[in-house]
């Protein structure tokens, strides 16, 4: 399988906000808005796996989380969204099941 690569902390932001955009620079909404919606749409289009960097970032707020992550699959809510996804964390890696959870819940 084929990789789409992207690190939130050297694509987005390393200091992820809230979750609206109305509560200030990179929220978890303009994250899924300007990067994750057109990520997971590539992904669909070419048949490949987005492989999600989560490293380098100072924390994740769960509402940052939830919003991106959730939000997504809330967008697409008769897919599978989270077999588009492949989470890595050295740093972190109790994140990937807080955000699989979010993802499934989602649904």
């Amino acid at each position: 399988m084929q990789y789409i690569k992207f690190s939130i902390a050297k694509d987005f932001t390393d200091t992820p906000g809230g979750r609206y955009e109305n509560e200030g620079d990179f929220s978890g909404e303009s994250f899924r808005k300007e990067k994750l919606v057109p990520l997971y749409d590539e992904a669909v289009a070419k048949n490949k796996i987005i492989l999600m960097n989560l490293d380098g970032c100072m924390g994740y707020p769960s509402s940052f989380l939830d919003e991106s992550f959730g939000g997504l699959a809330r967008q697409y809510p008769n897919e599978n969204v989270l077999e588009k996804f492949k989470f890595v964390s050295e740093d972190q890696p109790g994140l990937i099941i807080e955000i699989e959870k979010m993802m499934k819940k989602g649904r």
